[in-house]
């Protein structure tokens, strides 16, 4: 590896050892900070925008009375971003009033002021990597890139993927494909298996969902089957939202007939409302925050009875949940 492409640097959120989901066999997943979308029910907020984000948790702060040490290290002198109200630690607002040094959270104690994203080389990620290389070839697995959003980091994503590459383990990207079909390609023409979502088939409820419409996906769903790859198809079924027949049997259409049925598999996965701490933490509002998802055996029923319309009228290899193998 080139020493200056190693000196390029992605920011990170989280490292996950030991997933099987989100590709084939045991896998590392990385998650890339940045995404252009906004989906609603969105439950890593953490990784909407690009750069490091400072998170609070209240319960934990030890109070200015017995600690203080975030005030002291802030290099504003204890003004605006470090704040109390009544003596609970508020979130804070890094875009107004925040230096971005994030020497509050280096000094915490109690770890109550925390950093999400982290600047990481393609050597530091390798390393971390490499740790599980013992099960990749035990269950056939490897690397998956996801996010937030992989394109946003492209060219950092490209050299990683060489990288994993060389060391001898293959690569799963996931990606929204909202992003130039350049980037895409560069992307994807290194991956090994890609993952891909689909929030819904009619563009201006697309945008309602994610902020964006969905034309800039669909061409580049299509333009996946140039690389002759395993592609697995996801939505992500929201009761209320996107569980609509004519939603699903629209995208079992396009499956078919824009994407020639070559996919290996179309999850229906459910929505689960999660994230709401983390909302909080960074002073977001929750989009989904007053959305009481229905009892289990409501959405599981409704699930399965979209998938098997998917099998049966269109031929999909249509299945509930991501727990199922892939090759």
């Amino acid at each position: 590896m080139a020493a200056e492409e190693n000196d390029i640097q992605g920011i990170i959120t989280n490292i996950q050892h030991y997933t099987i989901h989100d590709g084939p066999g045991i896998r590392t997943e990385l998650f890339f900070k940045g995404c252009p979308m906004r989906c609603l029910w969105c439950s890593n907020p953490e990784t909407l925008t690009t750069g490091p984000q400072l998170a609070v948790y209240p319960k934990k702060c030890l109070t200015t009375q017995n600690c203080g040490q975030c005030l002291q290290e802030c290099p504003l002198n204890g003004g605006a971003p470090i704040s109390f109200r009544d003596g609970e630690l508020l979130p804070v607002k890094m875009a107004r009033h925040c230096a971005g040094c994030l020497k509050c959270a280096a000094a915490c104690p109690a770890e109550a002021i925390a950093v999400w994203g982290e600047s990481c080389t393609v050597s530091r990620l390798m390393d971390e990597i490499l740790k599980d290389r013992d099960f990749y070839s035990r269950s056939n697995g490897g690397v998956t890139f996801n996010g937030g959003e992989v394109m946003v980091q492209w060219k950092f994503a490209v050299i990683l993927a060489e990288a994993c590459h060389e060391a001898g383990g293959d690569v799963c990207v996931e990606s929204a494909l909202h992003c130039a079909p350049e980037h895409m390609d560069a992307v994807m023409s290194r991956a090994d298996y890609i993952i891909a979502d689909l929030k819904h088939m009619d563009s201006a409820t697309h945008k309602t969902l994610t902020g964006v419409g969905n034309e800039v996906v669909l061409e580049n769903l299509r333009g996946l089957l140039r690389y002759d790859k395993p592609v697995v198809l996801r939505t992500p079924v929201v009761i209320g939202y996107n569980d609509d027949e004519e939603n699903i049997r629209a995208i079992a259409a396009f499956i078919k007939e824009d994407l020639r049925g070559r996919i290996i598999q179309y999850q229906l996965l459910p929505y689960r409302k999660m994230g709401t701490e983390k909302y909080a933490s960074l002073g977001m509002t929750y989009p989904m925050e007053d959305y009481a998802p229905p009892q289990r055996e409501v959405w599981e029923k409704r699930i399965l009875a979209l998938r098997d319309m998917a099998q049966r009228e269109f031929g999909v290899p249509a299945v509930a949940g991501s727990n199922h193998k892939w090759l």
